[in-house]
């Protein structure tokens, strides 16, 4: 599934493409994906200019002046900006024809598992925050609000492990299940420990952790395990430098134990027994 790496470095390939830009046509190709589409968007979006792009955790947002779309790629979709006149194929959803300066654009959305979603929200509901799936986010990993010390404010008296704390989202949002393992392995935390254990001085290192391996993964373009292309169609290489994550039974590249691989939360958590204690 795309986390906020592969969200953000979406959000910057469209941005330059759709930021300023009109909307000439929508073309919906069903009636929706996880959640059905907004069946008036074609008229909601006619004309309107687009003023800005932001990601929230990790949907992207595409800003108008009456309301914000939103959208989330769900495990397998992706967007492109494409010429007019390409011919879409099976799992491609939803056309957005924007006009530019040398003509033309089509922000074109495809999701072969059809787990994404593509959403409205007038400005006259409210903040954008207060949208069924935005309200009780966490704070932003890389934004001034994130530091060890809310870590370790919100995780007193929590026996949940810190791994499944971190995934919550009510704390932090956009740390998902890769980076999460990542970031606690440069943080020599063990997934396991209850996040009500871990002292301010250890949040303080997974905090920044966090914010090295967010940012790393956005300059190397994300990680491409399956599914996940850029809006130019290359694909992330972060997955090249994982110390943990993907690697059972694979040596640590620091000390050399095996990387072992657990299910927390039904997922896999891979961690070195030995750096993190």
């Amino acid at each position: 599934m795309p986390e906020l790496p592969e969200v953000e470095v979406t959000r910057r390939g469209v941005a330059p493409h759709i930021e300023g830009r009109a909307v000439r046509e929508v073309v919906l190709r069903r009636a929706g994906l996880r959640w059905p589409f907004p069946a008036a968007l074609p008229e909601i979006l006619a004309d309107r200019t687009v003023t800005t792009t932001g990601r929230r955790g990790k949907y992207l947002l595409v800003e108008f002046e009456h309301g914000t779309l939103i959208i989330h790629l769900g495990m397998s979709g992706h967007l492109r900006v494409l010429p007019p006149g390409v011919p879409a194929q099976k799992h491609d959803h939803i056309d957005i024809v924007v006009e530019g300066p040398q003509g033309q654009q089509v922000l074109r959305m495809t999701d072969p598992r059809r787990f994404g979603a593509v959403l409205w929200h007038p400005n006259e509901e409210g903040e954008l925050d207060s949208h069924l799936l935005l309200r009780g986010l966490g704070v932003e990993p890389l934004g001034p609000e994130f530091t060890g010390e809310l870590l370790y404010r919100k995780t007193r008296g929590r026996t949940v492990a810190v791994k499944s704390a971190l995934l919550a989202g009510d704390i932090v949002v956009g740390v998902g299940n890769i980076y999460c393992s990542e970031s606690l392995f440069r943080a020599g935390i063990n997934p396991k420990t209850p996040a009500g254990r871990i002292g301010l001085a250890r949040y303080e290192k997974l905090a920044q952790a966090i914010r090295d391996v967010l940012a790393e993964a956005i300059v190397q373009g994300g990680s491409t395990l399956r599914d996940f292309i850029a809006v130019n169609g290359q694909s992330g290489y972060f997955q090249n430098t994982y110390f943990v994550y993907d690697r059972a039974g694979l040596p640590c590249r620091v000390c050399g134990a095996p990387i072992r691989q657990i299910k927390q939360g039904q997922r896999s958590t891979f961690y070195c027994v030995s750096c993190q204690k």
